[in-house]
């Protein structure tokens, strides 16, 4: 086995690509970073894989610090002593990770090989759930409407209880604001109104057919009346009107109400993902 890292992104598309698009939708985030790449300063990025004898890609190692590291794995190509390798190389390198996020026994294989006489600790456990054809269901009093200026007097607040809810970085209510702003004449971000707005959801990212439903929030007072599963459905048909084939999102492995909401529009369960940090004392 080797380890090999990137220091241009298109090279790295060019190698890894359509070995990520064989399971599009568990690999949902590096696809979507790898595609808009051009957006941001990749320098510091970690683009990496291993290969195998036969120079087969064996595992695919994404990192955009702050966030953590992405692991892929083709299931066929599985090798026992690709995590300590792609362990080791991070070390000899000076590659520190602030955590993993992944499929949760890549994640688990990861933290074991890493964490030797470290502290880490699984911050949270997310079912990856697909959606490839909307199902009937009923909706809930109200209606979906696009995200609107007045709409930034209250979003951020959301949003930010969103973060604290799933346990994801924080932002100031500036920064939530001004990224909220960038949805704006955009068909993303659907609210959910009864009188008053009550729910949302996003259409967060892409792959070439899957389109990712994210920052789906209910106020606490608002909950268990079918709001989100009425913004969701709404969001979901929208982007298969479009032409994505499917539509995924994540939701708490640990809350199966979420879960059922998801259940109801015809999502079904594709994998677990667990979330491990690193460095706990």
């Amino acid at each position: 086995m080797v380890f090999k890292r990137y220091t241009d992104v298109e090279l790295f598309k060019a190698d890894v690509l359509d070995v990520l698009l064989e399971d599009e939708v568990q690999n949902n985030l590096p696809v979507s970073i790898i595609l808009n790449s051009s957006k941001y300063n990749s320098d510091s990025w970690l683009l990496s894989v291993i290969k195998n004898d036969r120079g087969e890609i064996i595992l695919v190692a994404v990192c955009t610090k702050p966030y953590n590291v992405l692991l892929y794995e083709p299931a066929e190509k599985r090798h026992v002593a690709s995590m300590s390798l792609l362990a080791d190389e991070l070390r000899r390198i000076g590659f520190e990770l602030p955590g993993v996020l992944a499929r949760s026994d890549l994640a688990q294989r990861f933290k074991n090989a890493y964490c030797k006489g470290r502290g880490c600790m699984v911050k949270s456990s997310m079912v990856l759930m697909q959606l490839d054809e909307l199902a009937e269901y009923k909706k809930a009093p109200g209606f979906s409407r696009l995200l609107s200026e007045d709409d930034l007097a209250y979003v951020p607040s959301w949003e930010h209880e969103f973060s604290i809810e799933c346990k994801l970085l924080t932002n100031t209510p500036d920064e939530y604001k001004e990224r909220i702003r960038t949805r704006l004449g955009k068909d993303t971000h659907f609210i959910w109104e009864d009188g008053q707005p009550v729910a949302q959801a996003v259409h967060g990212r892409d792959t070439p057919n899957c389109g990712v439903i994210s920052w789906v929030y209910t106020p606490p007072q608002f909950r268990g009346r079918g709001y989100a599963t009425s913004v969701v459905g709404e969001l979901s048909e929208s982007l298969m009107n479009k032409g994505k084939k499917y539509c995924c999102l994540f939701a708490d492995a640990a809350n199966p109400v979420s879960r059922g909401v998801y259940k109801k529009l015809g999502y079904y369960d594709v994998c677990e993902f667990d979330e491990i940090i690193f460095d706990i004392v």
